[in-house]
């Protein structure tokens, strides 16, 4: 089709889980990126895994996703933060009627699910391996010319293309930004005892130490590993040989895991904030990295995208049934107020976290295992982070409740 509902520029996990959603609704898409499917869906891409809260899997559940999902995640039975391997540990276990705290996929797995879901979805065409060359905002729609000389149209246009998002400089909307002394040092390992599906961050004034809990394979316990260190130590790290690099590992951990062994490709990323004050212009809105990005010190990063995807859903299925155009200035107004505050809150808290527990010294230390276990005995304090972990604070969209709009 050369015309749809909505136009989305970004097809990777956020963009695939909206058009996927707006497909369960009636609203049809035109999904396009450049990227190749098969080099996005290699295990060597990037090797990270992403813990998804219990509200956005719910949204999985809602629009047929969760099915191609089975037997890839592993439950999230608990939490446990510390401030280095002192006492003093804060432990978020669900209530035994609410389920998980969330799931662990490799992305990998998610990326296979989400786009295999976009492309059979009857309502969204996508199209990989292609660009848009030239996009021209209008006030009866949007229009934007592809590199594979087609012309596409449609009546809003979405911006899922990452945190380096042209569409989003192309309009103007400004973005605070700053990078963090850090890289994040990402793999995946086998060990000797069983995590018990909890996961664990451990805060290291270099950075935090976080130990994921992944599905167990025929060689046994898995994990993975996301180790913040500083940016011009990073490569030294990379170098190390697997021996080398397994002992550093097993150091952080404390050796209560056991024996550490099958290190898998180890990946480097930079770690950096930012911040788009107005997600939404004439007939755009930003969702995902493309309006925000934060430290993974609380694993909320593509969290906080699929809350922008059932906020966004809900917003256009009701517009929709009122006979508003899906590009009318009051739905767009409406995603920016309910959006604007919570994304704004988590990006504050989430790098508040990275700077405390960054500060060194015994006397810092201290307070932070004094304020660690002040939250494990206050429970309305406790129950709240475990209500924002879940992705379940503030006005929560249907879908990330499990419903359909």
């Amino acid at each position: 089709m050369d015309s749809a509902d909505i136009l989305i520029l970004g097809g990777g996990l956020v963009g695939s889980a909206l058009a996927v959603a707006l497909d369960r609704h009636g609203i049809s898409a035109i999904v396009v990126d450049p990227a190749d499917p098969a080099t996005i869906l290699a295990a060597s891409f990037d090797g990270r895994a992403s813990a998804i809260a219990s509200a956005p899997y719910r949204m999985f559940e809602a629009i047929g996703v969760a099915e191609r999902l089975t037997g890839k995640g592993c439950p999230i039975a608990g939490i446990r933060v510390s401030d280095g391997l002192a006492p003093g540990a804060l432990d978020f276990e669900p209530d035994p009627d609410t389920g998980a705290l969330g799931y662990m996929f490799e992305n990998r797995d998610l990326r296979t699910a989400l786009l295999g879901a976009a492309q059979a979805a009857p309502h969204a065409d996508v199209r990989m391996k292609t660009r848009a060359v030239a996009v021209e905002r209008g006030p009866h729609g949007v229009t934007a010319r592809l590199d594979s000389g087609k012309t596409v149209r449609a009546r809003l246009l979405i911006a899922a293309e990452g945190r380096n998002s042209p569409t989003r400089e192309a309009a103007g909307l400004k973005v605070a930004r700053w990078t963090y002394d850090h890289a994040a040092l990402v793999v995946s390992l086998h060990h000797e005892r069983s995590h018990e599906n909890i996961a664990f961050e451990i805060f290291y004034p270099e950075g935090p130490f976080a130990i994921l809990p992944l599905v167990d394979d025929a060689e046994g316990h898995r994990s993975a590993i996301v180790w913040s260190v500083r940016r011009d130590h990073a490569p030294g790290m990379l170098a190390l040989s697997e021996r080398a690099f397994l002992h550093e590992t097993e150091k952080r951990m404390g050796g209560f895991l056991g024996k550490l062994s099958h290190l898998t490709q180890r990946f480097s990323h930079p770690l950096g904030f930012h911040h788009a004050a107005w997600i939404t212009a004439d007939r755009l809105a930003l969702v995902g990295d493309a309006a925000h990005g934060i430290h993974p010190i609380a694993g909320q990063g593509v969290n906080v995208g699929f809350r922008d995807v059932a906020t966004l859903v809900e917003v256009l299925v009701e517009g929709k049934r009122l006979g508003l155009d899906l590009g009318d200035p009051q739905l767009l107004a409406r995603y920016q107020r309910w959006r604007g505050l919570d994304t704004l809150m988590v990006a504050a808290a989430t790098d508040g976290l990275t700077r405390l527990f960054g500060v060194p010294g015994r006397t810092a230390s201290a307070v932070r295992r004094f304020g660690l276990s002040a939250v494990q005995k206050l429970p309305p304090l406790k129950r709240a982070f475990m209500a924002e972990a879940r992705g379940e604070s503030g006005e929560v969209p249907k879908l990330l409740q499990g419903l359909t709009v």
